[in-house]
């Protein structure tokens, strides 16, 4: 599902005209029908005039794709915070002006009961064990001042109830901050009756308040969890169409600085730098070898024969050229004279 037209079709398009012309460029066309501008919400072109115009610094912060689901998320819990507001509420006043005309109303109480309970019986129900009637009696047994601090304690009750509707319903957050502290309160309780006795009505009540909290903590990275408000902020600034539109202009902008940086250095003339030399980069294969120094060679005279190499023994081995002289002639050689000290 595409959150995004769905919260276009509940609350309209978002278009918006900003002052700056390259960035109005980006985000307005032209159609047969006049002038069209991208929708923030959606993406889609609107025709018409747009709806706000100005700096881009003050367009409005429009939420899309997941945040539209999760504001619709919030704004459920918020109706659910507001019934039972209304329902505590409603009880505290009972409580309070019962508290006042209590033995008015018990004397009421006490003519009804006669035929009540006759008709009660007639219809099969037993009213000797009833847990309403009970609960009447321990009433009408009550202190005025001990109903008038459950009455009190109900009204307080019911205005954490729509402090914590109106933070979700407007998606502050502190709000969520609020619903997160003042519902984590009251699982103890909530866990303690479940331990009691199991009813649906306390577990659908205690599976709504765990659901809450953990859903604001996770997906709204309350108290530094998953990066925390930075992060979120950052999630919600890579989601924005007008984000994306100023980075990808800043992105053209500095590849037409670069640009002109080129062209103005050709028109310079700058010298290119000089190619390397074939040699210097290594031999043109991995396993070649470099070839061998070739021996100078002595020019010869015109007419004669080229000199060939002089391969005899230089004068600096004489030990080397006696040896091969003398097994040449088969005569031993002379032994070796050592300096007389």
């Amino acid at each position: 599902m595409d959150w995004s037209l769905l919260g276009c079709g509940a609350s309209g398009h978002v278009t918006f005209a900003p002052d700056e012309p390259a960035l109005r460029d980006r985000l307005s066309t032209t159609a047969r029908e006049g002038p069209a501008w991208r929708c923030l919400r959606c993406g889609t072109f609107v025709i018409g005039e747009p709806t706000a115009s100005g700096p881009a610094a003050s367009a409005p912060r429009v939420r899309r794709g997941d945040q539209v689901r999760s504001a619709l998320i919030l704004r459920i819990f918020a109706v659910e915070r507001f019934l039972r507001a209304l329902i505590v509420a409603a009880l505290a006043i009972a409580v309070w002006r019962f508290s006042v005309s209590r033995l008015s109303l018990e004397q009421a109480y006490h003519q009804a009961l006669p035929p009540l309970k006759t008709l009660l019986r007639d219809l099969g129900f037993s009213v000797d064990h009833s847990k309403l009637l009970g609960l009447l009696h321990e009433a009408f047994t009550a202190n005025s001042r001990t109903l008038g601090f459950i009455a009190i304690g109900l009204g307080a009750y019911a205005v954490i109830e729509i402090i914590e509707g109106v933070g979700l319903w407007l998606l502050k957050r502190w709000g969520e901050y609020f619903a997160v502290i003042a519902t984590s309160l009251g699982l103890p309780y909530e866990i303690y009756d479940l331990m009691n006795k199991v009813t649906v009505l306390r577990l659908v009540a205690f599976v709504i308040n765990l659901g809450l909290v953990l859903y604001l903590v996770l997906a709204k990275r309350l108290f530094g969890v998953r990066g925390g408000k930075k992060a979120y902020e950052a999630r919600l600034r890579s989601e924005s169409i007008l984000d994306a539109e100023l980075a990808a202009l800043a992105a053209e902008q500095e590849v037409a600085v670069e640009q002109e940086a080129t062209a103005e250095a050709a028109a310079l003339g700058t010298p290119a730098p000089p190619p390397e030399p074939p040699g210097a980069a290594g031999p043109p294969w991995p396993d070649a070898e470099a070839p061998a120094a070739a021996e100078p060679t002595v020019p010869s005279a015109p007419g004669e024969a080229p000199a060939e190499p002089d391969t005899r023994a230089t004068p600096s081995d004489p030990v080397t050229t006696e040896a091969s002289d003398a097994d040449e002639a088969g005569v031993p050689p002379l032994p070796r004279r050592h300096p007389t000290r």
